[in-house]
């Protein structure tokens, strides 16, 4: 049997013909900040749901913290923070109704959890009278986790905890985040962001209710297995639509300012497949084009192991 924090073996969960999860298999350890990362649609919501035994799995089986979330479900609940992905907490009762009521759930007071949300909650408490409905989002947020956080569970689960918060607010709560992590606190987040993939320990690509990929964040990029290059230049549709034409191209997707192009070519010098899309895309009218040869991240080796679109659950 598996001493991870979570445990997750085969399991598949269906709503009537749409398959959300297929044969999903990972572990996440003890005091580790997990992350699962994909777009809406990739199943990670349902994955959660399953994880925090609102779900019943159709096929194979998990456990957190060793308890089994099918028989366990009670003694689960007890030990777990859920924070889920739109805000659930109660619009008419104020920030303190809300974290009092959290607390009673689970047989505590605001008081006893103090200490651990305090640095969390230390930000909103002047707000402490204000009804949930008129906080901001950022706020929400943190009144959000502080509710989570207040029974003082052995494992957090905070499904897209940053959707629709601005920058500042996510980075902030990225930073409580390792905070908490530091203090040996189990955490599993799923997000959208590749940049918030970046801060976990180890990450899991999702797509189309599937795992595609399990490493640390900064391993990934590295075993991308085809030549890389950044191209830039002032008409850039058509410099996508052309380049998506030259003869060993492999992949050409939009990457900000810059047009990421994979050469079909394994084993090719990068900074060879560089000089010859350059002397292509001059010879098709793009004058200004600059190409470099890049290391794969994280966005590029999701890419590429991404399957054809299917429909799938969030």
């Amino acid at each position: 049997m598996s001493n991870a924090a979570v445990a997750v073996r085969g399991v598949g969960k269906r709503f009537g013909e749409t398959e959300a999860l297929t044969d999903v298999s990972f572990e996440a350890r003890h005091g580790e900040l997990f992350g699962l990362v994909g777009p809406d649609g990739a199943g990670k919501t349902t994955l959660f749901r399953v994880l925090t035994t609102f779900l019943l799995p159709d096929a194979g089986s998990a456990t957190v913290l060793g308890l089994d979330v099918v028989r366990d479900l009670w003694a689960i609940r007890a030990r777990v923070g859920y924070m889920p992905g739109r805000f659930s907490l109660y619009g008419d009762l104020t920030v303190a109704e809300n974290l009092s009521f959290f607390a009673s759930v689970f047989g505590t007071t605001i008081e006893e959890g103090y200490d651990l949300i305090a640095p969390i909650y230390r930000q909103i408490e002047s707000f402490s009278g204000r009804r949930a409905d008129a906080l901001s989002g950022g706020m929400k947020q943190k009144l959000a986790l502080s509710c989570a956080l207040v029974h003082r569970p052995d494992i957090l689960f905070l499904d897209e905890p940053t959707t629709g918060v601005d920058a500042v607010s996510r980075s902030e709560f990225w930073d409580q985040l390792h905070t908490l992590r530091e203090s040996g606190l189990t955490i599993v987040v799923s997000t959208p962001y590749m940049d918030e993939a970046m801060r976990c320990d180890r990450v899991a690509l999702m797509q189309g209710g599937r795992i595609l990929e399990i490493d640390p964040p900064g391993e990934i990029g590295s075993r991308y297995p085809l030549p890389l290059v950044a191209v830039t230049g002032a008409d850039r549709y058509r410099l996508l639509l052309s380049l998506r034409k030259a003869p060993h191209a492999h992949a050409v997707y939009p990457f900000g300012s810059e047009l990421h192009y994979t050469d079909n070519r394994a084993g090719l010098d990068p900074g060879e497949v560089a000089s010859e899309l350059r002397d292509y895309a001059r010879g098709q009218g793009f004058g200004d084009v600059e190409i470099t040869a890049i290391a794969a991240g994280i966005e590029d080796s999701f890419m590429e192991l991404m399957p054809a679109p299917v429909q799938r659950a969030s």
